[in-house]
């Protein structure tokens, strides 16, 4: 049987109390609910369907935590490119908070006032993927979910703002990989691992 071509899975962070809350959640610095630390342990076992070359995780604890919970904490480095979108003066609000003040707003048009722009997010997604993609194996990401929707749309050669298009959920397993030379979306959003 032909070897699969490397590919990049994504994890998501387990949930907080701002996930769960639908705060917009950047550089606060908060860790895992006890349901987070939960769905961290349940990606131990879909995760060993791949030897991994390389495991990297954001700095901010909610990732770390999730990583070193999936059994990958050992071996993983951090990457500070992989931190969540700094929201700015919108860190800590809900959608429905900022658009009480700006019902046209969207992050994916306008950003966070005083925050990252979609370009300067999807600049660090980019030297991510180069990154990556220098490894001779299966690489293991540990972020956030704004990063790795932009991370998802720069790998298939999309705009960052058409990370819109993809949903992740809080523990979610993602597979991106290729069709010979062209980069595709082998699976998206995976949650079953959290059903048992």
């Amino acid at each position: 049987m032909k070897p699969l071509s490397p590919q990049i899975v994504l994890v998501r962070h387990g949930e907080t109390a701002w996930s769960r809350s639908g705060q917009h959640t950047g550089r606060t610095d908060i860790p895992l609910l006890e349901d987070g630390q939960r769905m961290g342990r349940a990606l131990e076992a879909p995760l060993r369907c791949w030897s991994f070359a390389a495991v990297w995780t954001s700095p901010l604890r909610r990732a770390a935590e999730t990583c070193a919970l999936s059994n990958h904490g050992v071996i993983a480095r951090e990457n500070p490119d992989l931190m969540e979108w700094d929201y700015g003066d919108y860190e800590g609000k809900t959608s429905k908070e900022i658009r009480a003040e700006a019902p046209e707003w969207s992050i994916w048009k306008h950003g966070p006032l005083g925050g990252e722009t979609v370009e300067q997010i999807g600049a660090r997604v980019d030297r991510v993927i180069e990154e990556a993609r220098q490894v001779q194996g299966n690489v293991l990401l540990f972020s956030h979910g704004h990063f790795l929707r932009v991370f998802a749309a720069r790998w298939l050669g999309l705009p960052p703002p058409e990370g819109r298009l993809f949903a992740l959920s809080t523990a979610s397993i993602s597979v991106l990989g290729w069709d010979g030379a062209q980069p595709q979306l082998v699976s998206w959003n995976d949650t079953t691992h959290l059903r048992t």
